[in-house]
């Protein structure tokens, strides 16, 4: 099923962050905040190997 939604018909998301031990959304930040939190880039740790050391 190809469902397509017009505009007036979509419901703004909104973002939650935390900041500072908080939890907030985006839309109340101050317009500096909001373009700090725009600039933001995920941090992804690379997946390790674990290397066992063989008993000899």
């Amino acid at each position: 099923m190809n469902t397509k939604l017009e505009d007036h018909e979509r419901q703004p998301c909104e973002i939650w962050t935390r900041v500072m031990g908080y939890h907030r959304p985006v839309s109340q930040f101050n317009i500096g905040k909001q373009s700090e939190h725009r600039e933001r880039r995920p941090f992804r740790e690379a997946r390790t190997v674990e290397v066992r050391a063989l008993a000899a």
